[in-house]
């Protein structure tokens, strides 16, 4: 290097990279939303690379910029992988918002501002009509419905979106600097409406502590599982994953069982059920697939459908529970295809009626929407149509789902491929909801 080169270097404070130095990194990214469960709130959660202030400055739209501020903490987040990279996760709760109103906001400290963005309040109470965008399976790689899916949420189509397990393909890669690329990235989406989430198995390394450290949903699981209300809808949020990585503890999968079913045994109280009346699951891998490539969903027996036996005790599976607590709807991701099925309990198609099969179904509807795009590209499906399935495509994709009211719900798959065409759409129509709607 000649003098002038290493004067420019010194003078342009590049010397700290030449010798492998940390850089200065306060400004805030990957910012997101969720909805922490507590009417007129609202978490905001973003990452700095070195330590700062944890403030939210906001205020109503169209009116004083920034009047309102809310400081809140960080917690500092080491990556397991071998640089050890750490960073800190900041939290901010805003409080007395008001339902229905939207509001401008920027996040981070004196030592460095976001961008601006805008969040509008949930509305409180029941009677309203909740829009959710749903899918699983978003890489940083080939994300192919995140475009579609930022023009959706930028003009205001959802009131949340729910991301129904696996990130980034993966969180952890490159000592977790893929994880940091793809909340960049879905920052135009989660930065607008709460992105509430589930784990996946691609969340998997060092014990799920990537997403465990990054989202920030109800609860005190560390967002392993949890649930919330919005509108008629009682909405679960669980682990499929502690079925399958019984290295990370035996105990999560019986402490997740147990809540089930104490969240489960609350929402179907006749005073919650009446406000309530809709409860839709979500988790990652689903209990029925006709996939072709020999996943858990492709075996009669699936674990999460059935239980294990090779425990001690033996583990429980979810059809039962699911069914006997009358969930209305399950939704899934995992399988690279969207799919929907004919209402079934037990590989037992049970239709409302022929004609109209999804009017007062005799048990629950699945859905499965993994498509939304990652460098795994999509899965192909088994030649035959199994008797319980209805519709199936291998279009990149997502849904959309909107509650009317107790008794009507919307769903519809939106293929990117097709350029945002609908592809398939249904009405879930129920005069009565819980396990009284079985009989």
């Amino acid at each position: 290097m000649g003098t002038f080169a290493a004067i420019a270097v010194f003078v342009y404070g590049l010397i700290p990279l030449a010798f492998g130095l940390p850089p200065i990194w306060r400004q805030p990214e990957q910012v997101h939303l969720s909805y922490p469960g507590l009417p007129g709130s609202m978490l905001v959660t973003w990452t700095t690379l070195n330590e700062t202030d944890s403030v939210v400055e906001y205020g109503v739209w169209g009116g004083k910029l920034f009047e309102l501020s809310a400081k809140g903490q960080a917690t500092l987040f080491e990556d397991g992988g071998f640089e050890k990279r750490k960073m800190f996760i900041h939290r901010v709760m805003l409080t007395d918002l008001k339902p229905g109103i939207s509001y401008v906001y920027h996040c981070g400290s004196d030592a460095g501002w976001s961008d601006m963005f805008y969040l509008t309040a949930l509305k409180e109470g029941a009677d309203w009509t909740p829009r959710f965008a749903l899918f699983g399976d978003m890489g940083n790689e080939n994300p192919q419905s995140l475009a579609r899916l930022q023009k959706d949420t930028q003009i205001g189509m959802y009131d949340a979106i729910l991301h129904i397990g696996d990130f980034a393909y993966d969180m952890h890669e490159d000592n977790a600097r893929i994880g940091d690329q793809f909340m960049r990235q879905v920052e135009s989406i989660a930065a607008y409406v709460p992105y509430m989430t589930c784990p996946g198995n691609h969340e998997n390394p060092y014990n799920f502590s990537n997403y465990r450290h990054r989202f920030s949903m109800p609860g005190n699981t560390e967002s392993l599982w949890y649930s919330w209300n919005i509108g008629p809808v009682h909405i679960i949020s669980f682990s499929t994953e502690v079925y399958f990585y019984l290295n990370y503890g035996l105990d999560l999968l019986f402490k997740q069982y147990e809540w089930l079913q104490k969240d489960l045994e609350e929402a179907n109280r006749p005073e919650s059920r009446a406000q309530r009346p809709w409860i839709i699951t979500m988790g990652h891998r689903p209990m029925y697939c006709s996939n072709a490539d020999k996943d858990d969903c492709t075996q009669f027996n699936s674990c999460i459908r059935t239980g294990l036996n090779n425990t001690d005790p033996p583990a429980p599976g979810l059809e039962d529970l699911f069914y006997r607590y009358g969930v209305d709807l399950e939704v899934w991701a995992h399988e690279h295809s969207y799919e929907r099925l004919w209402p079934v309990y037990n590989y037992t198609v049970f239709n409302g009626s022929k004609n109209e099969p999804y009017v007062n179904p005799k048990a629950p509807v699945h859905i499965i929407t993994g498509s939304a795009g990652c460098r795994e590209r999509t899965d192909p499906f088994v030649p035959d149509f199994r008797a319980w399935s209805a519709f199936r495509s291998t279009d990149y994709g997502y849904a959309r789902m909107q509650v009317f009211n107790s008794s009507h719900l919307y769903l519809e798959q939106v293929s990117d491929d097709k350029n945002g065409k609908v592809i398939d759409s249904i009405w879930l129509v129920k005069d009565k909801h819980g396990p009284e709607a079985w009989l």
